[in-house]
């Protein structure tokens, strides 16, 4: 007697738990923006709190020394304007939209608000490449990069490497309080230079030596020796032959000579011209 045919055994296809955990937590999502979109500003603070670990994974990437909590700060500013500009009925998920969001803000304030003096936004974008690069060929290599690699991994050349690391030391400056050498009191607003009057006074005297070629001999010579060797008028009359009210005259006389050669050179007139008025 013929035995019936058995059919094989089928095994129960079980979703895996964390399927279900996927499809539930987008289900919550879209319950939450559909609650925003009528208004709900409790809705709205549910799902900042919801993807704050988003924001907070992606400044992660984009952390340095010291300033986590500083991005953090834009990445959750940028996560809030992720939440009221996301429309649902575009059929993407809310992550695929909020972290170029978050990331445009990040490299955004590093490009606009983290530099002393702003290179080039390309030459920014590169030593940003450099730093991630960096971090990943210092942990694959066990050693610091050279140029050549950082290159390569940045698809650059060594040339915009070399300047790119030289312009990520504009990213801050120093204090004028911080110390000139260690252990001493100096600092580097001690090292500032300030105003010196010497300069002005070296112009002056180059003006006014070109300034002297336009009065007569005695007169240069009576203005020079009372001003240049402080002589009297008595004994530049001695020197001269002549009397201490003629003295007074000349001076006075070659002191008005020298302003209005100085008023027509103020009126840049051609030295041409100058040469005629001598």
């Amino acid at each position: 007697m013929p035995q019936p045919s058995r059919r094989p055994a089928v095994a129960a296809v079980r979703p895996h738990p964390e399927h279900g955990d996927a499809v539930a937590r987008n289900r919550a999502d879209r319950l939450l923006f559909a609650r925003r979109d009528k208004g709900d500003l409790r809705a709205r603070d549910e799902l900042v709190e919801r993807f704050m670990p988003l924001a907070r994974s992606v400044a992660r990437r984009y952390e340095r020394s010291g300033e986590f909590e500083d991005l953090l700060q834009v990445a959750a500013l940028a996560l809030v304007k992720a939440i009221d500009r996301y429309d649902p009925a575009r059929g993407c998920a809310f992550s695929s939209y909020a972290v170029p969001t978050i990331a445009g803000e990040l490299k955004r304030h590093f490009r606009d608000r983290s530099w002393a003096i702003r290179p080039p936004r390309d030459l920014q974008e590169l030593i940003l490449r450099l730093e991630r690069a960096t971090s990943r060929l210092t942990t694959e290599l066990d050693r610091a990069p050279t140029v050549a690699e950082l290159a390569e991994a940045t698809q650059s050349t060594d040339e915009l490497v070399l300047e790119a690391l030289q312009a990520r030391q504009s990213r801050h400056t120093l204090s004028l309080h911080a110390p000139t050498v260690s252990g001493e009191e100096a600092v580097l607003q001690d090292c500032v230079g300030g105003p010196d009057d010497g300069f002005a006074a070296a112009e002056d005297r180059a003006d006014l030596q070109g300034l002297m070629a336009f009065v007569p001999p005695r007169t240069r010579l009576a203005l020079r020796l009372r001003f240049e060797e402080d002589l009297t008028q008595a004994e530049i009359g001695e020197l001269l032959g002549v009397s201490q009210m003629q003295v007074s005259r000349i001076i006075r006389r070659g002191l008005d000579q020298l302003r209005d050669v100085a008023e027509q050179r103020a009126l840049m007139l051609d030295p041409a011209r100058l040469a005629v008025l001598a």
